[in-house]
């Protein structure tokens, strides 16, 4: 992708034009970032308390028993949305979906094990395992470049 920056001195608002054969996915997401308005912002619930969730301290998010939960550096919250609505909040260059119930965040990871046949085992830094299901497992592999 090639990025172009014209300052012109009369321009009284800055305009973004994306010059395309066809809209892909790739570029949908681009003008989706480029159009929002407010930042994404993630809270989740301990009991009574509320706390805006930053995303640089999130593990993991994943959904059980009808509940979605954001795993921090310092416990669980809970998120009153549902896991899609917070796949699309969170940054896309940090966070993948590694099944129908999980998202991880890949700077939290600090190995995946490759062994086991048809899956991939993640460990991440809180000490924590989880696994990649096998309909991810290409996706996963076309992300760490493999």
């Amino acid at each position: 992708m090639q990025v172009e920056i014209k300052l012109d001195p009369n321009c009284q608002e800055p305009r973004i034009v994306v010059v395309t054969a066809q809209v892909d996915e790739k570029i949908y997401d681009l003008v989706q970032q480029l159009s929002q308005q407010t930042p994404a912002i993630l809270s989740g619930f301990r009991g009574e308390e509320a706390k805006i969730l930053d995303q640089s301290e999130l593990l993991r998010v994943y959904s059980s028993g009808g509940k979605v939960m954001a795993v921090m550096t310092d416990g669980e919250y809970i998120v009153k949305m549902r896991l899609y609505e917070v796949e699309k909040r969170l940054d896309k260059r940090n966070f993948v979906r590694i099944s129908n119930s999980e998202i991880i965040n890949l700077k939290k990871v600090k190995k995946f094990d490759l062994s086991f046949a048809g899956t991939i085992c993640v460990s991440l830094s809180d000490g924590s395992t989880t696994y990649v299901s096998r309909r991810n497992v290409s996706k996963i592999k076309q992300v760490l470049g493999l």
